[in-house]
């Protein structure tokens, strides 16, 4: 069966075959939490984005390749309420923007910041620093040569940006970083994996540009 992305809180993960990477996706939690494990094809080395919730299942998914490191998107506890559970049993790395670390329940070991990479195996995936859900949050980027695929977490979902509260200077600062480090150099084909919900693509989302902006939310 195809990928999706459309799964459900004690339901199947779904899986994602890439170009040199795998992607499986999994629904965590009391919030619908998405967490991500991507696991390089040619050395088995595994990285997982946001240790949401529900260690044991995390945990399930890992099997026996190991664990290189876990990355927080941002500081808001409902991506990061398994991180303890995971990081102690599986000694990763621990990677987060340094905006958001303090926030952490566990020291961030390999701080990144726009523009730097996180590896995963034999390939990389670049961070893009998205301010305005939170001081920190990141997105990352992993490009396979033919379509670009963009994990966002709660800075860009399907409908529109993340929560920003009404504070209207932290959604322009948002959109603003939205529309030049994110619409504005990748292509309608680049896939979005967000932190809860349904994925979607920049091509479905990019005519609703203004209309975001006028709402101011």
């Amino acid at each position: 069966m195809s990928y999706t992305g459309n799964v459900e809180v004690g339901g199947p993960p779904d899986v994602r075959e890439l170009p040199g990477l795998t992607v499986t996706k999994l629904a965590v939690g009391p919030f619908d939490n998405n967490a991500y494990l991507l696991r390089c094809t040619a050395t088995g080395e595994q990285v997982l984005i946001d240790a949401a919730s529900e260690p044991e299942r995390l945990l399930e998914l890992l099997g026996d390749a190991p664990l290189s490191r876990v990355v927080t998107t941002h500081r808001h506890q409902d991506h990061w309420g398994a991180l303890g559970a995971v990081v102690d049993a599986t000694h990763p790395s621990v990677v987060a923007h340094p905006d958001d670390a303090e926030a952490l329940p566990l020291p961030v070991t390999e701080p990144v910041r726009h523009g730097e990479t996180v590896r995963v195996g034999q390939h990389t995936l670049s961070v893009i620093h998205l301010r305005g859900h939170t001081p920190g949050s990141i997105a990352l980027l992993y490009d396979d040569g033919d379509t670009p695929h963009l994990f966002t977490g709660d800075s860009l979902f399907p409908g529109g940006p993340g929560n920003t509260w009404g504070d209207a200077t932290l959604f322009n600062r948002l959109m603003d970083d939205l529309e030049k480090r994110v619409f504005g150099v990748l292509p309608d084909e680049t896939w979005v994996y967000p932190g809860h919900g349904k994925d979607t693509t920049l091509g479905r989302e990019r005519p609703h540009l203004p209309e975001w902006r006028a709402r101011g939310w």
